[in-house]
């Protein structure tokens, strides 16, 4: 009868906001967790139609979900490898228990966490998941991965590279020459520059250019013998090059040629007129040497000067502790040295579903796949629909507290106002039992 529905709709009244009331519970309680994602219940009707003129209550029915999607404000923070996402995409975690065991790791999704290296130098969080990244190269170079599994993921661990040096292997060389040097007459002085480079163990090594002026019986050469020798070869000379310079009005003072002597290579020493660079052998391997190209505005110059090195730079770093741990945007991590030196150690990418809201809820604001999330692709930070990756930040929980209080109130009056149904129908089931009295 009509009047048992009306009771049957106050008790699924009452259950519906009980359901209300435990995800605001949890939202609340979870105001200031760093990356929770609020709960949302959605009530919908339960239609059981007419029959014979008599309607029939059918109650209602709730659903819960998480709104994974919806971005919570990033704040700053004072670790560099707390990470938060700024914009679409998920951070790729794993259980910490597992990171030792063989094969690929359990696949686990975050939005933001605060990272820390463990006694193992795994960086994870308090809560215990550990970072997924894909490997870089003793370059900084990461190789091509499945954008599809997991399977090319590692744990990101620190430990390995607490001390690293990077050996050189590029000089840019600008200095100018005398151009009176070269008339016939003069004294053929040499110069000479020291410039410091660094091994592929760290330690400090010199090339030494020796600049030669060639004298001619008369007039001007505007050639030089440049000689280079190496402490780490024994000091002794490991390339020679014949350099010419223009005296023409349009090009004065820049190269006009570059050459091996006429005896010949000492090693395999080689000039590339197309990027301008010396290709020489020292101790520890190959070096190139910029000093400009032909007829080019160049870093090597013959001007009515006096000798002076302008401009002497180099890549590479002695052997360094490490100083600190940094993210950029485009999701490489970064050893930082205390030398300057910076070392990509991982490429984070992030991670992106069809249905985000779909992912199923774990412990620890992680979040795995589910049926409804779809299959998962693997972005570099800032490609596709993906946002960019933020270090020294973290995201706030998406709770808004006066929200969920006013949620609170309402909840309440509306459980208050199917019990009174339930009340009301109670008593009206007296009334009816009355009757006979």
């Amino acid at each position: 009868m009509s009047i048992s529905s009306a009771m049957n709709a106050g008790v699924s009244g009452l259950n519906a906001n009980t359901s209300r009331l435990a995800t605001i519970s949890d939202n609340i309680a979870n105001s200031s967790t760093n990356g929770y994602k609020r709960a949302i219940t959605d009530f919908a009707s339960i239609a059981l139609g007419e029959t014979g003129g008599k309607y029939t209550a059918g109650g209602v029915t709730t659903t819960s979900f998480r709104n994974i999607q919806e971005q919570g404000t990033v704040v700053t923070t004072s670790n560099a490898t707390d990470i938060a996402v700024r914009g679409r995409g998920l951070l790729p975690v794993t259980p910490i228990a597992g990171v030792e065991a063989a094969g690929t790791p359990e696949l686990m999704l975050v939005t933001t966490g605060s990272f820390q290296p463990d006694a193992g130098g795994y960086l994870r969080t308090p809560g215990g998941l550990a970072l997924l990244g894909w490997p870089a190269d003793a370059q900084g170079s990461v190789a091509a991965q499945p954008r599809d599994s997991a399977a090319g993921l590692e744990p990101v661990r620190i430990s390995g590279g607490a001390i690293a040096s990077e050996a050189t292997e590029n000089i840019g060389f600008g200095a100018n020459l005398p151009a009176a040097a070269t008339r016939a007459g003069e004294p053929a002085t040499p110069l000479d520059i020291g410039v410091e480079y660094f091994g592929n163990l760290g330690t400090s090594e010199t090339l030494t250019a020796r600049f030669t002026p060639q004298i001619p019986g008369a007039g001007q050469s505007n050639t030089w013998l440049l000689e280079l020798s190496d402490s780490a070869s024994g000091g002794g000379t490991i390339a020679n090059f014949e350099i010419e310079f223009d005296d023409s009005r349009s090009g004065g003072g820049v190269l006009q040629d570059v050459r091996l002597p006429g005896g010949g290579a000492i090693g395999t020493e080689t000039y590339d007129g197309t990027t301008g660079t010396l290709e020489i052998a020292v101790g520890g391997g190959p070096l190139s040497i910029q000093i400009g190209r032909l007829g080019q505005d160049s870093q090597l110059t013959q001007l009515a000067s006096d000798f002076a090195p302008i401009a002497i730079t180099k890549d590479g770093a002695p052997a360094g502790n490490l100083a600190g741990l940094d993210i950029n945007e485009r999701g490489m991590l970064s050893a930082v040295y205390d030398t300057g030196f910076i070392r990509t150690l991982y490429q984070v990418p992030l991670a992106d579903v069809p249905n985000m809201n779909g992912l199923t809820s774990l412990d620890n604001q992680a979040f795995a796949l589910s049926d409804t999330s779809g299959s998962f692709y693997l972005w570099d930070a800032g490609d596709g629909p993906t946002g960019t990756t933020l270090g020294f930040a973290q995201e706030e929980s998406t709770t808004d507290i006066a929200a969920e209080l006013t949620s609170l109130i309402q909840t309440q009056r509306a459980y208050s106002s199917n019990a009174k149904v339930i009340q009301t129908v109670d008593e009206m089931l007296q009334e009816t039992t009355n009757i006979k009295r």
